[in-house]
């Protein structure tokens, strides 16, 4: 990855969070908004630099320094907010930022640290994850709102409405990021969790761009799923079922994406390139996920994730079981992409004429019209049942709703299949 572009890209990824996290360590929450624009800016000169002069040796660290660094030359033209400057000062006089993970008696990764701050009580329930999406992770205001189903508008008076709650409250530096009563940590550990899925699902199904998948959100999902279940907060059933849930994703990896970058459908992955050290680390966390009386999405999501493991070939799925913890999860976390998972399971089950019956039932008002999947799957099904006017449609609307080029590229596949002389669709 030497090209300048494609490593700020990287590093605005993967450093993103990281960044604001330390910065806001030193400036406190209340301002966020400036944390975050100087992490951006940091990341601009980067482009300019690096295209001129090269990539430095250790780009983190010039990161690092060159978002402090305007920090301090922002805050000493603002004078009202000098005080801050003697905490930059102090972490200036280190060479590198304190970005190495760290558990012991308190939450001392920087990232870990700032996810809990975003889902502080002060914040409304609904505003916590899409501030973490955006301060911890760097989403765009659009991909929260793919993530979230719901609208960019919506997601933007989240983000607001939280920023301003923290600065309402007031909080110190020290009420903050120091670590908060055990009561406190476990009462936020649910939205924590949460965010840690959606970082998952969002490597998993890249919504844009030229990756299918983006295994360093996947791999920076994991290692602050790890973090938490090291420590005595996170030492829980529903932490160990992510982490379960997570590793037998990750190993199919590897089969998901074909050499040219195609999709591959699941049915027609090779399993013998699956992770299978991947898949055992899976089953000793779900077999620590076992313990005690607590069900969670997590756990249900993560035995169908192992149904698919288990089945020796595609053909050996245990379609009925699925379609029971589909029904399961639709029951206890009630959402339109449960149901159309539950469709799926079913329409194999029971055949394809199921799928659209079993959609039916789905109200309206709870249908993701923006969610590409969702048209992705109905069309398929109408396929299935030979009806290809119908399929062409459901087709062309998730192909319209799609900016992710591996997912455009099998859309168009799908829709070639539609044609009666299997040539390209017509331009959208």
């Amino acid at each position: 990855m030497n090209e300048p572009r494609a490593l700020v890209d990287h590093f605005f990824r993967h450093e993103f969070g990281r960044l604001v996290a330390v910065l806001t360590r030193s400036l406190g929450v209340r301002r966020l908004d400036f944390v975050e624009d100087v992490v951006q800016a940091a990341l601009v000169q980067a482009l300019e630099t690096w295209s001129r002069r090269g990539v430095p040796e250790d780009p983190a660290g010039w990161l690092y320094r060159t978002a402090r660094n305007l920090a301090i030359d922002a805050l000493r033209r603002e004078r009202t907010h000098a005080q801050a400057l003697p905490r930059l000062a102090e972490d200036a006089e280190r060479e590198s930022p304190p970005l190495e993970a760290h558990f012991a008696d308190e939450i001392g990764d920087e990232p870990l640290r700032l996810l809990f701050v975003c889902c502080h009580e002060a914040v409304p329930a609904e505003s916590r994850v899409a501030l973490a999406l955006r301060m911890l992770c760097g989403f765009s205001t659009a991909e929260i709102a793919r993530a979230l189903l719901t609208t960019d508008a919506n997601v933007q008076k989240r983000i607001e409405r939280a920023r301003d709650r923290l600065r309402a409250a007031r909080l110190t530096l020290d009420v903050v990021f120091d670590t908060p009563p055990a009561a406190q940590l476990r009462a936020r550990l649910d939205a924590v969790l949460a965010v840690v899925y959606l970082l998952f699902s969002q490597g998993c199904h890249v919504t844009h761009g030229d990756m299918p998948i983006r295994r360093d959100l996947c791999a920076e999902a994991r290692r602050l799923a790890r973090m938490l279940a090291a420590q005595s907060v996170g030492d829980v059933p529903a932490v160990h079922a992510l982490l379960a849930l997570m590793c037998f994703h990750g190993a199919r990896f590897d089969a998901r994406v074909a050499q040219g970058g195609a999709i591959v459908l699941l049915e027609e992955q090779d399993r013998s390139a699956w992770n299978w050290s991947d898949v055992r680390e899976g089953m000793a966390w779900f077999a620590r996920a076992a313990a005690g009386d607590e069900l969670t999405r997590y756990h249900v999501e993560a035995a169908v994730a192992w149904e698919h493991c288990r089945a020796p070939t595609f053909a050996d799925t245990d379609w009925r079981r699925i379609a029971e913890l589909c029904e399961t999860l639709e029951r206890i976390a009630p959402s339109p992409l449960h149901s159309l998972n539950r469709t799926v399971a079913e329409a194999y089950l029971h055949g394809s004429q199921a799928g659209p019956k079993r959609l039916a039932a789905v109200l309206p008002e709870n249908v993701p019209a923006r969610y590409p999947g969702w048209h992705a799957v109905i069309g398929e099904l109408h396929f299935r049942l030979g009806q290809h006017s119908a399929a062409e449609r459901a087709w062309r609307e998730a192909l319209r709703l799609t900016t992710a080029r591996a997912d455009r590229e099998f859309l168009r596949r799908r829709l070639a299949v539609c044609r009666p002389d299997g040539g390209e669709p017509a331009a959208e």
